[in-house]
């Protein structure tokens, strides 16, 4: 998120260590419990976040992985909003798509876990936009590959090149503990709504496409669908309000919104998606359908291992490089066969 990128630039801070510390936090740092609804926003909620940001272990780690090394560190921001959870900001990235996210299908789950899954394809198409849209979300999103792919450790190409603390002499391992840089002095509580209020802004380009598709006609229309990392602002807040007009609300968009606070799950557990898959199957039976299956479903998200889930349940997935976030809805343009850029858009970047 830039947020988070300006916020580091802004107090010296190594570049990616943030979402390093929240998401070596995982699956129970304070950020998580938060979006699965399990604490409040208060106090020993701030207490907590700070904590995880000054986690010594990881802070080391941080330094082998990624400061001593030669390899480049990726951010893949993931920008989340209450209000606004089809807000991919555009910012820059160094990344592109990778061919096993475009369009890419992974091994499906058993058949018996997942809703209709013998039925015949849907007679309305369906186009789960289940990702990437958070109703305030998951700052977690700036992820290197290494992350994303390691759950918050190194990479094997990484963990080769490094020494393990426990094979290296005394000597070694003293003169590592005593070069590395101190901790940095994050004010978690700032940076927190920093990010909540640099996010409320729609994507230039993902948010005019999701509009397209919503005003086509019903025969044509796919079913949209959010799953999105979410948290419950304190009673009284200004992100509690009801938007004025009611369109501006993200969810009046969707015909599905999955809110990770109010299921008690958040992605990329797997449970949260086949929640997902029921309610999207009832819809579509409720409009007169035969049912969805889950090769239906088109996923898209800037978060590695949220796109890999969806591949494993076997859904088709498209990459949303923040920054390129054209390049995304170019991709969703020739896997629905809808035109969802305006002209000026489309000369511009084709």
């Amino acid at each position: 998120m830039e947020a988070i990128a300006t916020y580091e630039n802004e107090n010296k801070i190594p570049r990616g260590w943030i979402n390093y510390a929240i998401s070596g936090s995982a699956p129970n740092g304070f950020w998580q419990r938060l979006e699965r609804g399990e604490i409040k926003m208060d106090n020993e909620f701030f207490r907590g976040f700070n904590a995880d940001l000054q986690n010594k272990a990881l802070w080391k780690e941080y330094q082998r992985s990624f400061r001593n090394s030669k390899k480049k560190f990726k951010t893949i921001a993931n920008p989340t909003q209450l209000g606004d959870h089809v807000s991919l900001k555009a910012e820059a990235a160094d990344t592109s798509p990778t061919d096993q996210d475009r369009g890419a299908q992974g091994v499906p789950f058993p058949k018996e876990q997942l809703p209709n899954s013998g039925s015949p394809s849907s007679d309305r198409p369906s186009l789960s936009k289940l990702a990437k849209d958070t109703t305030i979300g998951d700052p977690v999103s700036i992820e290197s590959e290494a992350v994303a792919q390691n759950g918050g450790r190194e990479s094997n190409s990484m963990s080769q090149q490094s020494t393990s603390p426990s094979s290296r002499s005394p000597l070694e391992a003293t003169s590592t503990l005593k070069s590395l840089p101190p901790l940095p002095n994050i004010d978690g509580e700032s940076l927190f709504w920093s990010m909540m209020a640099h996010s409320r802004n729609p994507d230039p380009y993902i948010f005019p496409a999701l509009l397209r598709l919503k005003k086509l006609p019903p025969k044509e229309k796919p079913i949209l669908a959010a799953l999105s990392n979410t948290v419950v602002f304190p009673p009284g807040h200004p992100y509690n309000r009801l938007s004025d007009p009611p369109e501006s609300d993200p969810r009046s968009h969707f015909d599905i919104f999955i809110a990770s606070a109010e299921v008690g799950m958040r992605k990329p557990d797997p449970k949260m998606y086949q929640l997902a898959l029921e309610k999207i199957d009832k819809f579509n039976k409720q409009k007169g359908g035969s049912g969805v299956k889950v090769g239906d479903c088109l996923f898209l998200d800037d978060i590695g291992q949220n796109l890999k889930t969806a591949r494993d349940l076997g859904m088709k997935t498209i990459r949303v490089v923040l920054g390129k976030t054209w390049r995304a809805v170019k991709e969703l343009e020739q896997m629905t066969g809808t035109e969802l850029m305006d002209e000026k858009t489309r000369k511009s970047k084709l």
